[in-house]
């Protein structure tokens, strides 16, 4: 599929995919599309900011190559790594076979067959279908040492393999970064990349999100969920719930075969929307009703 054209037709696409976008989301998706600029979504965890790049992966007919970010991610790590097993192996079969030139058993161990490529070395290679989506996910969990290694990597969009010589992408990928804001990510990187912040949405788009991903769902219900889900993101939580646990836990009640919200089956399917011991404490009892009646408050008003 041709890039869309139109802000317009980035909706159209990422809906066809599944993925409810508002327009200033898809405004910046345009932009970054259009102008080659990667991507930085930022957001509390659960909001979307993943699902984007499945759906832009899905949308365009490109391959999605994932980066997913941990506390100690090194540049080897992330672009490529030598099969090390594999070497010996060959080492010790030139050894028993005898009359190795060494040379040539350098060059042949350090060949494209015994290179292990990793999510951003991948990303630089060309593709039949077009340059892949990368996804760069949780960028916040690294450290500042490994995102100067990232701005310089997106910057030029290649790398240097010492034994191979640089591997430049003949397209540039498409870059998205994600980042839960546990930790401030530097400016020079932001700078680099068209910036969005990636909210709860408004009661008629989790709604519309809903009837999306839980078609099932009747109407009544859809809308208790969804009331119920936005009135708990106003209390004092340690782990606001997202929209994926808002579908989660549309899709147990189905299973259960709930028709209306209760305090009841509210406490029994907590652990589907709160996922710490001390939220779901302070939920149980008085305070499922009492949210409750303030979601079901705000429906009569609506």
């Amino acid at each position: 599929m041709t890039q869309p054209d139109s802000i317009d037709a980035v909706q159209k696409m990422l809906g066809a995919q599944g993925y409810v976008c508002g327009r200033a989301l898809a405004t910046v998706v345009f932009l970054s599309l259009k102008l080659g600029r990667p991507l930085f979504l930022e957001g509390e965890a659960g909001v979307g900011k993943t699902e984007i790049a499945k759906a832009m992966a899905a949308g365009l007919n490109r391959r999605l190559i994932r980066l997913q970010c941990y506390e100690g991610l090194d540049a080897s790590s992330a672009v490529y790594e030598w099969n090390f097993p594999a070497q010996m192996v060959a080492i010790r079969t030139a050894e028993a076979a005898g009359g190795a030139d060494r040379g040539t058993l350098q060059s042949e161990l350090f060949s494209d067959e015994y290179l292990v490529e990793r999510p951003l070395l991948q990303a630089m290679r060309p593709d039949e279908n077009g340059a892949p989506v990368l996804l760069i996910d949780e960028l916040d969990r690294t450290d500042e040492p490994f995102e100067a290694f990232l701005l310089e990597a997106l910057s030029d969009f290649q790398v240097t393999i010492p034994e191979l010589g640089t591997v430049k992408a003949p397209q540039p990928p498409i870059v998205i970064v994600t980042s839960n804001r546990t930790r401030e990510v530097h400016d020079a990187l932001k700078r680099r990349c068209l910036y969005h912040w990636v909210d709860y949405p408004d009661f008629d788009r989790e709604i519309e999100i809903l009837h999306t991903r839980a078609p099932e769902a009747t109407e009544a219900l859809s809308r208790e969920v969804v009331a119920f889900v936005q009135r708990l993101r106003t209390e004092d939580l340690f782990k606001k719930p997202g929209v994926a646990e808002t579908v989660d836990w549309a899709k147990c009640l189905l299973a259960l075969d709930v028709i209306n919200l209760s305090p009841e089956v509210i406490g029994d399917t907590l652990g589907t929307i709160l996922k710490y011991q001390d939220d779901i404490q302070k939920l149980q009892g008085s305070e499922a009703k009492r949210i409750l009646d303030q979601a079901k408050a705000d429906l009569e008003l609506a």
